[in-house]
């Protein structure tokens, strides 16, 4: 028995011996990476030139601001951070929704209607993607993140109108439960979209909340939710009492109602009272959602075994599809026309299969988080390799590898770079 206790020991202490060598030697990879360097200056050297989306926006996104705030705390002045900031929260609607973005009104034009002005803040109009959920919860998480970053926590007290920001977030999340809560599922809702997308498929550009939207439920809506209340609790514990038994309810409703245990994926929509928008015959659960699983992922939602069966899975579907990235949004894709905006059509287009460094690169960085840091390097190979070779950041890439959409697409950038940062730390402390 001695023998066998001993020999046993000797194998854990081998274990551990290796396993250390290994993450050395990966440290040093990673210390010498050949692409970080360049991305993180060519990243610094994009937000210096403004808060927009990328070259193809006007707007200032709240969803694209949330994903890059971190790179662009690197070149602005705390002010600069939240004066942007507060302008989401001095056009908040009069029930508390949040709006998508705010472009200068002298870049309006006269033709334009599709816009929302606020008393409280003169200079810009409003534009909100309706069919989309995640305006709120990004709004939260970057209010939590410029706190982090900066430590001023006066941005809670700023009054606005007749209420401070920190009562503004809880009227955020308040609109969400009061206008996009479902009962029967304990859901957040929104429109059929493609995965994390803000298209819907019915007809024309396909925006806006109308008479022919199918409503349905989907995991990246409720957990940009979780992950908002876990951060308004805690900038905020004097709202915990009432938002957390919300929050584990969402979370439970999750595994429930959209996790299918069988296939370890989440479905792609819970469909409500109207039903899908696609054909009878179409099995939509063929589709794996590259995005929302990521984000299901920050949310806490997977176990770190059902972390590494997505990861796998994401992997067999990026040889399948022959993408060079895990930001693939989904595959398959959804067949050609079942989206009436051409700009999801052929497939492997846009929001339809196309690959986005903006949800791949937060997949980077949640591998980096729960350990996986051998296969969170080799993902982000791909992604770092072509902002060298592109000398820059696009808004997507086609599956053939080639830069699509908006140049100088700062949400590409600000993820990557906080992905290197994760990397860099990790280094630090391994090598």
């Amino acid at each position: 028995m001695k023998k066998v206790c001993f020999l046993f020991w000797l194998f854990i202490a081998f274990a551990c011996s290796s396993n250390k060598k290994s993450d050395r030697e990966l440290a040093e990879r990673i210390a010498n990476d050949q692409y970080f360097p360049f991305v993180k200056e060519k990243a610094k050297e994009v937000m210096k030139a403004g808060f927009n989306a990328g070259e193809g926006y006007r707007e200032v996104w709240i969803r694209d601001y949330n994903t890059f705030i971190e790179l662009a705390a690197q070149v602005n002045t705390k002010e600069v951070l939240k004066e942007n900031l507060l302008v989401f929260f001095r056009m908040q609607g009069d029930d508390g929704n949040i709006i998508d973005g705010f472009t200068p009104i002298e870049k309006i034009g006269k033709k334009e209607t599709d816009f929302a002005y606020s008393k409280l803040e003169t200079r810009y109009a409003a534009h909100k993607n309706t069919v989309e959920t995640d305006q709120e919860s990004s709004l939260v998480q970057a209010v939590y993140k410029y706190i982090k970053l900066t430590k001023d926590r006066t941005i809670l007290d700023e009054k606005i109108g007749e209420k401070s920001v920190c009562e503004r977030l809880e009227w955020a999340m308040n609109f969400l439960m009061s206008n996009r809560f479902n009962p029967q599922y304990g859901l957040i809702i929104g429109a059929t979209t493609a995965d994390w997308g803000d298209v819907q498929p019915e007809h024309g550009w396909g925006v806006d909340l109308d008479n022919n939207t199918h409503p349905a439920i989907d995991i990246y809506d409720n957990a940009m939710f979780i992950i908002a209340l876990n951060n308004m609790m805690e900038l905020l514990p004097q709202t915990r009492s009432k938002w957390e038994k919300i929050k584990n309810g969402i979370a439970e409703n999750c595994r429930k109602n959209l996790w299918d245990e069988q296939n370890k994926k989440f479905i792609p929509h819970l469909y409500l009272e109207k039903g899908s928008p696609f054909s009878p015959d179409f099995d939509e659960n063929q589709i794996f959602y590259f995005g929302g699983t990521t984000v299901a992922i920050e949310a806490g939602l997977l176990s770190k075994g059902e972390v590494k069966a997505s990861l796998d899975e994401m992997v067999k579907r990026v040889k399948l599809a022959g993408a060079a990235s895990i930001g693939l949004t989904l595959y398959p894709p959804y067949p050609e026309g079942y989206f009436a905006n051409k700009i999801m059509n052929p497939i492997y287009s846009y929001q339809n299969g196309g690959d986005w460094t903006w949800f791949g690169g937060r997949m980077v960085q949640q591998l980096v988080k729960y350990g996986f840091v051998q296969e969170a390097y080799e993902q982000v190979q791909p992604m770092v390799k072509r902002v060298k070779d592109n000398n820059g950041f696009y808004e997507w890439y086609s599956v053939d590898n080639k830069p699509r959409g908006s140049g100088t697409f700062r949400g590409e950038a600000g993820v990557l770079y906080t992905a290197i940062l994760m990397f860099e730390e990790w280094t630090v402390k391994n090598n």
